[in-house]
């Protein structure tokens, strides 16, 4: 990376904050250790998308609003989440087509938000992480990264400068793990079908670990991959390229 140091606001997300915080963590690692300067809002809250998605405008609103105003501000806003990043670079500009001035500071914002990956690969550039790894490993392409961000080689392309990673695609990796947040409350028979089918072709992989880079995605297949019984591991992506993979446990034993 060349030219100024560049002044980053992370978006930690809900998930991470409450149930893996390591992920925000390895974040800072990642992007300090590529020159950048991050902040972290004590402010941020939700970034909106479960009463976006759920129908409640105004409040998804409030919250976008709060958003903007502690994020932008900085060079870059970053989040190591597709689903978080995808909420603020495509949905932000909807909530307020009716009022001018908010919507263009919903696109000021959209237009320097990155997922984590796509920001740590397509626009710092990075192509080593000092960090080992003796395992085989897949990984599952999240909804909203793959399909409003997407997000598909920048994971593969960071995983490959891991020393001791092999990397086995899983047929169906592109495919949903039925999280897809409230739809596994509103849906759960139909969510239980459609994890089960994302865990058989994990284990069909034989992979030691399965890797992603949405924690709601991870949190869902773990819980599902524990009642099954499978000894095949979850973690966020951020913690193998960030080397913290020795002093966390997996997400399936327990999320710590």
């Amino acid at each position: 990376m060349s030219g100024k140091e560049k002044n980053v606001g992370l978006f930690v997300t809900c998930l991470v904050d409450l149930f893996r915080p390591s992920v925000a963590f390895a974040a800072v690692k990642l992007m300090s250790e590529a020159g950048c300067s991050i902040c972290v809002p004590e402010r941020q809250t939700c970034c909106g998308q479960p009463a976006f998605n759920s129908g409640d405008m105004d409040d998804s609103r409030a919250m976008a609003k709060m958003v903007i105003e502690e994020f932008e501000h900085f060079d870059y806003v970053v989040a190591p989440s597709g689903s978080c990043a995808a909420m603020i670079v495509k949905h932000y500009a909807e909530l307020f087509e009716d009022d001018p001035d908010w919507q263009k500071r919903a696109i000021d914002l959209s237009h320097k938000t990155y997922e984590l990956l796509t920001f740590l690969s397509d626009i710092l550039g990075v192509k080593k992480v000092d960090a080992v790894l003796n395992s085989k490993v897949t990984y599952h392409d999240s909804c909203s990264g793959l399909r409003e961000l997407g997000i598909k080689s920048q994971p593969r392309n960071l995983l490959h400068a891991v020393e001791g990673v092999e990397i086995v695609e899983g047929e169906k990796a592109e495919r949903c793990c039925g999280f897809g947040g409230t739809f596994c409350l509103k849906y759960s028979d139909i969510s239980t079908r459609i994890t089960d089918d994302k865990c058989d072709d994990i284990v069909k992989t034989g992979a030691d670990l399965v890797l992603g880079g949405d924690l709601g995605c991870l949190m869902n297949i773990a819980g599902r991959m524990t009642r099954r019984g499978e000894t095949v591991e979850v973690r966020h992506i951020a913690e193998v390229l960030a080397g913290m993979t020795d002093d966390l446990a997996p997400i399936s034993q327990g999320g710590k």
